[in-house]
């Protein structure tokens, strides 16, 4: 098992990685004070992996079609991520939904990030519904990880302006650009030892989050 000075990350992958590659290039220039020991995909070919490859990040498939059930997947992804024995677990385009028993091995250290302003729009098609509402705002919220699906106390959100022209493509881009910025913020808080999770409560310095924390699009992060 591992043995860094610097806490070490597991990321959770199903698709092209673009969160992945936010947390590679935090974690590459300094911003996140932890090294990314794995990247794992639950699909094979996907070019998050490429991205893991480039990085010399140490990258696998576990394919959850080669398990019959779920709890037999979340099994052989619990082994293949204790491996290597991280200290957080960051699910990043993810798109399994996790048993209790795997939610209960990694509590307090399992990070997901969601594509809306949570409990808005849990599940998927977030930018599709957000649009046929017609509301005036949408964005994307970063969150401890519970058994219930998008749910878990939220950290942070960032907020977008949704525009009279907007198409979902257009929405998403803008959104993403906030995932981009928020989610190695709230990873880097997490190895510095300033984010944890207590009892179902989210503490930040120190200081119960009694409700997320709301940036804008042009809002600046704390270092």
């Amino acid at each position: 098992m591992p043995t860094d000075a610097q806490p070490g990350i597991v990321v959770l992958i199903s698709g092209s990685g673009t969160n992945l590659q936010a947390l590679i290039d935090a974690a590459g220039d300094g911003r996140i004070p932890g090294r990314i020991r794995a990247v794992i995909s639950n699909r094979p070919d996907v070019a998050g992996l490429e991205r893991a490859a480039r990085a010399g990040i140490h990258h696998e498939v576990i394919n959850h079609q080669d398990y019959d059930t779920r709890e037999a997947f979340d099994a052989a992804l619990m082994t293949g991520i204790d491996a290597h024995g991280p200290d957080l677990v960051v699910l990043a385009g993810f798109m399994r939904v996790l048993t209790p028993g795997f939610v209960g091995h990694y509590s307090g250290r399992l990070l997901n990030i969601h594509p809306s302003l949570l409990p808005a729009y849990r599940g998927l098609h977030t930018h599709e519904r957000a649009l046929e509402d017609g509301v005036e705002h949408h964005g994307c919220s970063i969150h401890f990880v519970n058994t219930e699906l998008d749910g878990g106390p939220v950290i942070i959100q960032a907020r977008v302006a949704v525009l009279a022209d907007d198409t979902p493509d257009t929405l998403a881009d803008r959104v993403q650009q906030q995932e981009h910025r928020i989610y190695p913020q709230v990873v880097r808080w997490f190895c510095q030892g300033r984010l944890t999770l207590a009892d179902g409560q989210v503490w930040l310095d120190e200081k119960p989050l009694h409700s997320p924390l709301q940036v804008e699009a042009d809002t600046p992060l704390d270092s």
